[in-house]
């Protein structure tokens, strides 16, 4: 039996709407023209961002390109529970939380250490040196970066040639499975270690020069300096990116890996993404692809809606 609304209740509640779309009339009146510079991005999100979001409907349908999106025949979930019960559906989690997990306990905590040491360094053209040559891989195409790879870790490259000076046996680096993951992950923190200490080193310049002060005088080294006042001035900061990275950990960085990969490394290298990528533009099996995509990005948003909680309970500092 559903809750009695009063009369009173009624009148009440009618006036707070009423109130409140007064409110939002007087607002928008008085602040027309700021509203009307966020205006191009409201537009632009609502067009670009939320309108095509209509086509995830296909994730519940046999789509066929022919007939179109609205006159396909529905389905329901049975491409999900082809998905599920595939066998690809292990594999590819497995690999996917494994490679999200390296990036968070390696790639994640590199630009932090960077700039730890760039905060301690006094001379500052050696800084600036530091830093421009940090940031520099962080603007080399995806694909130059692979082609990189492909010729130092080739039988015959630079690093084969490297080791073989110590007796070691040359690797084909790039068709071994074993080896797909270390060189993702480093050549990831290769890339983004400079550009990511960036947003750490401006929060850094934000925490209190007394306190330093204050620690000095306490008989406290730069190491506890650094533990005690650097790293807990920059704690929101870190909590803050640490939500967004778990937001997207099972949409691993697939244009790398398309590039990289190859059948002898789909052991460890295959993720959602990339079978996402096969599934629906090489095979043309849109349904299927958009309901496994679909699949990925609601496991993305609960796990950031999920740490978002966990840090507010926390840590106190969270996205909403």
């Amino acid at each position: 039996m559903g809750k009695v609304i009063t009369e009173k209740q009624k009148t009440d509640l009618l006036y707070k709407k009423r109130t409140y779309w007064y409110r939002l009339g007087k607002d928008l009146k008085r602040n027309r023209y700021i509203y009307a510079m966020v205006l191009p991005a409201v537009l632009y999100y609502a067009i670009f961002h939320y309108a095509p979001m209509y086509g995830l409907q296909i994730a519940f349908k046999e789509y066929s390109t022919t007939i179109g999106i609205w006159n396909s025949p529905w389905s329901g979930f049975e491409h999900f529970k082809d998905f599920f019960s595939g066998y690809y559906f292990w594999p590819l989690i497995r690999n996917t939380v494994l490679i999200s997990l390296f990036e968070l306990m390696f790639a994640f905590p590199a630009p932090i250490i960077l700039a730890l040491l760039l905060n301690e360094v006094r001379r500052l053209a050696f800084k600036r040196t530091i830093q421009t040559i940090t940031y520099l891989p962080h603007f080399i195409s995806v694909v130059v970066v692979v082609g990189m790879l492909v010729d130092f870790t080739a039988r015959d490259g630079l690093i084969n040639q490297l080791t073989a000076m110590f007796g070691f046996e040359p690797i084909a680096f790039m068709q071994e499975a074993s080896w797909f993951r270390p060189i993702y992950i480093g050549s990831g923190i290769w890339q983004g270690i400079g550009w990511g200490s960036i947003i750490y080193l401006a929060a850094m310049a934000n925490v209190n020069p007394q306190l330093y002060e204050a620690a000095k005088m306490d008989g406290a080294g730069r190491f506890k300096q650094a533990w005690h006042i650097t790293i807990p001035g920059i704690l929101p900061t870190i909590v803050i990116l640490f939500i967004l990275q778990m937001g997207s950990m099972m949409t691993v960085g697939y244009e790398k890996i398309i590039l990289m990969y190859n059948p002898m490394t789909y052991e460890t290298a295959d993720v959602i993404s990339t079978y996402v990528y096969r599934k629906g533009i090489l095979e043309a099996n849109f349904s299927y692809s958009a309901a496994v995509g679909l699949f990925n990005s609601v496991i993305n948003f609960a796990l950031l809606i999920g740490a978002n909680i966990l840090s507010r309970k926390g840590t106190g500092s969270s996205l909403w």
